[in-house]
């Protein structure tokens, strides 16, 4: 008989085909011929027979040229730091596709000449907290910390409480952050307790700045004080306030989380922020307050290696111009119409045969942002071994287990992806 392995189409062949011409079109011809070589090799083996090629091909073919998929948080964290934090607003989206492109993101259009970098950024950004003289935008908040420290004190002092030397995601430390920039910490207080007075006798001619940081991932209860900005912005040094989160302004579902407008009220002299927490928009570090301190570390020379792109810009500027985010439509869900959605979805996947049922969950905020705050849910409930199926799924479900069980918490998931998770879940079953 003849060697089957003849049989075996041509990469050419195999390229030649419509529905792979599409996808080198769509994911690049280098990415698609790998898969296709592999393919052939499976058919030469036995694996699979010759005609199978082109189907076990497109099969395995990724659906985007990155690896990077969807994935539709079903966690009851908003802000999930895993998938990306904030999931962007359709204006911010529609932004980035218009930026892909050449774009006027130094350019005068009137003038023809070079202008300032993300002008109409900065200009939506004090639109959006009159309080603020001047603003800044670097790639993420610990970059807008770091400029903050090289450019106001390197070399010199930091004052910062002990109870405020936090660690966050990944090992990251701000005490460690703080002395790669060539600063010294001086350090106030206890871990539990810090009084004024502590600020002020620590204050001196070698002093950079005073530093507040928001500890947004854990709460320190029981015997504790802390100092809060308004009572530290008296002492001479600039007052300088890493909010960590992103609020702009107060929230009425979070009052105990710090806001950029307050804190500046309060007498900081300088603002750090970050954008894709609960301001709901791309990775970037915001910078507001005094206008000499902002022009001082614009000009500063890090502050051109920790600059955004134009696609974070034009996100940006939409998150800050257009309609609530989802972050913010987020908080704004109530119990009882999650409830009503969670028990929809149940009794849909009950009737295909899947076992389900609807209960009260709890949500949080999450991206470090509102430690200890519970925010009333609902989810579904699955047996324990959809969770994995679930993850593997396309799209992928992240999920919650909780008490062996595997819960769909619907509190970070858009109401118009209901349809979208209950086939995922149909498709797994």
């Amino acid at each position: 008989m003849a060697d089957p392995r003849r049989r075996v189409p041509a990469t050419d062949g195999v390229l030649g085909t419509p529905q792979v011409r599409a996808a080198v079109s769509r994911l690049g011809r280098d990415l698609v011929k790998r898969v296709v070589h592999s393919a052939q090799q499976r058919a030469r083996t036995g694996e699979i027979a010759p005609e199978q090629v082109v189907e076990t091909a497109l099969s395995a073919l990724p659906e985007a040229a990155t690896g990077m998929r969807e994935v539709l948080n079903a966690t009851g964290v908003l802000l999930h730091t895993n998938l990306g934090r904030a999931p962007l607003s359709d204006a911010a989206v529609e932004a980035l596709r218009g930026a892909a492109g050449t774009t006027n993101v130094e350019l005068d259009l009137g003038t023809g000449r070079r202008g300032p970098r993300g002008a109409s950024v900065v200009e939506a950004l004090l639109d959006a907290v009159p309080a603020a003289e001047a603003a800044h935008v670097v790639n993420n908040g610990a970059a807008a910390l770091a400029l903050a420290a090289t450019a106001l004190a390197q070399g010199r002092e930091i004052v910062l409480s002990r109870g405020e030397m936090v660690e966050i995601g990944d090992g990251f430390r701000i005490p460690e952050l703080l002395c790669s920039t060539g600063a010294r910490l001086r350090e106030v207080g206890t871990t539990n307790r810090v009084r004024p007075a502590d600020y002020a006798d620590a204050v001196g001619p070698d002093t950079g700045f005073l530093l507040k940081v928001h500890p947004s991932n854990f709460v320190i209860t029981g015997f504790a004080a802390s100092v809060p900005v308004s009572e530290l912005s008296g002492l001479a040094p600039p007052l300088v306030a890493d909010i960590g989160s992103g609020l702009l302004h107060p929230h009425p579902a979070l009052p105990d989380e710090p806001d950029a407008t307050t804190t500046l009220a309060d007498g900081a002299d300088l603002v750090i922020a970050s954008a894709d927490k609960l301001l709901g928009g791309p990775q970037a570090g915001l910078l507001l307050g005094r206008a000499d301190i902002v022009q001082r570390l614009r000009r500063h020379p890090l502050a051109r290696a920790l600059r955004c792109g134009k696609l974070t810009l034009a996100a940006l500027e939409a998150t800050l111009r257009g309609p609530r985010t989802p972050v913010a439509e987020a908080l704004r869900q109530d119990q009882a119409t999650l409830l009503r959605r969670a028990e929809r979805i149940a009794a849909e996947l009950t009737g295909a045969g899947v076992l389900a049922r609807a209960r009260p969950s709890t949500a949080t905020v999450g991206g470090g942002g509102a430690p200890g705050v519970e925010l009333p849910s609902a989810a579904v409930a699955l047996p324990h071994g959809f969770a994995g199926r679930l993850r593997a799924g396309r799209p992928a479900v992240l999920a919650r287990i909780e008490r062996g069980e595997c819960l769909l918490d619907l509190a970070a998931l858009p109401a118009d992806r209901d349809r979208t998770l209950v086939a995922a879940v149909g498709a797994v079953a």
